[in-house]
């Protein structure tokens, strides 16, 4: 087995119409930490958001589903804001985002700088386009533009 760059490293979002975005996000939080701290939106701070989300049960199943292939150590946590625990957590070592959530990463450090924790690595992910070039979203899902793996429809 290779060795993992990170201890432990977080990885979070909301995670609703789970797609390939979100297998690209994991996935590299599984590939670079030996343990995977995966902070999942509340229904309540989800519910923030100016649309419908699927509730957490649902959208934590659909992520432990496609954890099966790995055989990291792992923790899902219900968040209930942008930082979770990541703030607090003197373990944690990395955190993967994706562009879109790269300036909460940054605030987590700023907290963590605060609070005298050592700060994160900041691993950004590029987008997954669709077939039509513009970058996958739950969004672009749910307006029923694309499928879960990028395809118009």
């Amino acid at each position: 087995m290779l060795n993992k760059k990170y201890k432990k490293i977080a990885v979070g979002g909301t995670f609703d119409k789970f797609h390939r975005g979100h297998e690209k996000l994991l996935g590299t939080a599984f590939e670079l930490g030996d343990e995977v701290l995966i902070g999942v939106s509340s229904d309540v701070f989800a519910s923030s958001k100016s649309h419908e989300i699927e509730p957490l049960d649902k959208r934590v199943c659909k992520i432990i589903s496609f954890l099966e292939q790995f055989d990291n150590t792992y923790e899902i946590k219900e968040i209930f804001d942008s930082c979770g625990t990541a703030d607090v957590d003197s373990d944690l070592d990395a955190i993967v985002v994706s562009e879109e959530t790269e300036k909460s990463a940054e605030y987590i450090n700023s907290l963590r700088y605060e609070r005298n924790l050592e700060l994160l690595d900041i691993i950004v992910i590029e987008w997954i386009m669709a077939d039509d070039g513009t970058p996958i979203s739950s969004t672009r899902i749910r307006k029923g533009e694309i499928n879960k793996k990028g395809k118009l429809l």
